[in-house]
Parts: C-alpha cells; sequence; structure tokens
C-alpha cells in the first residue's frame, strides 16, 4: 500500500511538471513570435550578390534591397561581387553552402551561370534573377526574373531622338558609351536605339566604346571621342547617367557646351540627371528604376509560401526630356 501511494505522487508530480513547462513554452513563443502558426515558422534566409557599387543606380538599388528586407523580416546575406563575375559564382556557391532558403543575384554578365544554377537546382534552392538578366536555354535554373526592360530603354532613347530631329535632313553623328560588356543592359540598350534610329538613314553610330557604367570611363571615353572627331559629335548617347555626366565633364574641358552643342540621351534617371537637366547639359533621360526591393521581397515570400510566380517581373518605367526636370526632380526617390 505505501509502494503504491509513492508511485502515484511520483506520476502526480510528472504530470504537474510536464505540463507546467509545455505552458511556459507556448507562453513564451506567444510573446516572442506570436500565435499563429504562420509567425511560428523561421524565419526566411535570403542570400544576394550585388554586381557592385559602380553607380549612383546601383547604391540605390543596394539600399532598396536592404530596407526592404529589414521591412519584411527576412534576414538577408548581402554579398557585393566588385563587377566581377568569378566572385559572383563565389557568392552563389557559398549561399549554397550556408544553405539560404532563397538565392538571389544581380548577374554582371549575360553567359556562364549555368554550371553553378544547376548546382543550386540540385541543392533544391530556387534562384530569382534581379535587374539584369541571363542568356540561358534552360529556364528551369530559376523562378523569375525581375527587373526592366533594357530593349524598350533604348527604344524610348532612339524615339526621342528621332523626335527631336524631326524631318530634318541634316547628317547626325552619334556617339556612344556602352555599359559592361556583355551584360543584359548593355545589350538591350544598344539594340533598342539601334532598332529605332535604323528609322533615320541620316543618323549613324561614329563611334563606340565601353565605359562600364562608370562616371570617371564615360569622361575618359568621351575624351577619346572629342580628340579624334571634335566637333563631328553631334549627339553623345551614355547607356547611364553616371556615363553621361562624365563625358559632360569632357565635353566642358573640350571648350563645347554639353546639351546644346552636342545633345546628351542617358539612361537611369537619378538625381544627378535632373540637376543636369535643369542646368541646361542634359537632353533627356530613360528610367530604369532601381526601387527593386519590395518586388523581390514578395517574390521570396511567394515561393516560401508556394506561390507560382511569373516568369518575367517587369518594373514600370517613364521618360523624362529636359523639359520636364524642374517638375519632376522633386519625385526623385534616388
Amino acid at each position: 500500500m505505501r509502494r503504491a501511494l509513492k508511485l502515484l505522487a511520483v506520476l502526480v508530480l510528472v504530470s504537474t511538471l510536464f505540463s507546467s513547462a509545455a505552458c511556459s513554452k507556448v507562453k513564451e513563443m506567444k510573446e516572442t513570435q506570436g500565435s499563429s502558426p504562420k509567425n511560428l515558422q523561421k524565419k526566411i534566409v535570403l542570400g544576394f550578390s550585388q554586381v557592385g557599387a559602380e553607380s549612383d543606380w546601383r547604391t540605390a538599388n543596394s539600399e532598396s534591397i536592404k530596407a526592404a528586407a529589414r521591412e519584411e523580416g527576412i534576414e538577408l546575406l548581402f554579398l557585393n561581387a566588385q563587377q566581377k563575375p568569378e566572385n559572383q559564382v563565389k557568392d552563389i556557391r557559398s549561399f549554397i553552402v550556408q544553405q539560404v532558403d532563397v538565392i538571389a543575384f544581380s548577374p554582371i554578365v549575360e553567359s556562364g551561370w549555368d554550371t553553378v544554377l544547376k548546382e543550386a537546382k540540385l541543392a533544391g534552392i530556387p534562384v530569382i534573377i534581379m535587374d539584369r538578366g541571363i542568356d540561358t536555354k534552360d529556364e528551369s535554373l530559376y523562378e523569375t526574373y525581375i527587373g526592366s526592360d533594357f530593349t524598350e530603354e533604348g527604344r524610348k532613347a532612339g524615339k526621342w531622338l528621332l523626335e527631336k530631329i524631326g524631318k530634318s535632313n541634316e547628317k547626325v553623328n552619334v556617339v556612344e558609351l556602352q555599359g559592361t560588356f556583355g551584360s543584359a543592359p548593355t545589350n538591350g540598350r544598344r539594340d533598342g536605339f539601334q532598332e529605332i534610329i535604323r528609322g533615320n538613314p541620316n543618323i549613324r553610330i561614329i563611334r563606340s566604346l565601353t565605359g562600364d557604367f562608370m562616371r570617371s570611363k564615360g569622361k575618359e571615353i568621351m575624351e577619346k571621342f572629342l580628340k579624334v572627331e571634335g566637333d563631328q559629335i553631334q549627339v553623345v548617347y551614355a547607356h547611364n547617367d553616371d556615363m553621361a555626366l562624365g563625358a559632360i565633364e569632357a565635353i566642358e574641358e573640350y571648350g563645347l557646351r554639353p546639351g546644346k552643342d552636342i545633345k546628351i540621351i542617358s539612361i537611369d534617371a537619378v538625381k544627378a540627371a535632373f540637376e543636369a537637366m535643369k542646368a541646361g547639359k542634359l537632353n533627356c533621360t530613360v528610367e530604369c528604376n532601381p526601387l527593386q526591393g519590395p518586388a523581390l521581397m514578395k517574390a521570396v515570400k511567394d515561393l516560401m509560401e508556394g506561390r507560382p510566380l511569373p516568369k518575367r517581373i517587369v518594373i514600370d518605367e517613364g521618360i523624362f526630356p529636359e523639359e520636364t526636370a524642374e517638375k519632376e526632380a522633386v519625385n526623385r526617390k534616388y
């Protein structure tokens, strides 16, 4: 009888302790994470490899990604590839080793990604391409592309030039400051522009060099163009605002008036471009919106919740001729 009473006491004690611990654990989870099943899930980890920090546009893009991740409660592992494709391959492999939930990156060039993306696929990690596209025959290697239509940006620049020239029969010599060789923005902006200007045989591109989207290289290339062609240049077409701003410096140092003696068209629509238009030194900028962070975080969450994604998510963008600079400058967030 005495043994039975002892056993009963032990059972009551264990039951009490178990019940107390369970209640305490539930209370702790509710206090720290909330009571809904969704909030009890682990934090999403996103690995992102950025091109670099070559321009004001890229800085705004990076800040948008970081801010959106904080806003959505997503843990962001952010790496800077310093404009080297081999660094991005290393970045992606490091994310695979760390077993992140999603990998996203802005590819520096279009080709050469199949091998590392197959590694990510084998590891069961979905990949999102952002800002710049890739050239692959196997579209199953990535879930979606988020970014701009670079070819359409080039078309917009070309259409502005055609409208500016009107029905004039005068010869128009264009020099082109291209972005990083082999990158999606460079290819699209080049092809779209050429597609449109072919409609006017009086417009021809007489010089074209790569400036890697950098202001310093834009100035350097423009100096070379001016040294060879001098006042035979009527138009500068720059694949981004930073290179256009560098070209403006070179033109002024050469003794010509940017925006007047030489018309300048660029792409990105950053604040500095609007200031240049207000000063009469830049004639038109085509928008390439860098604030893509919210769209990326939404896509990441949709993936984690099993929602299907479209293969292409294109960001809305406009075009701003110099006449609109004063009005639109106040709306620039980057």
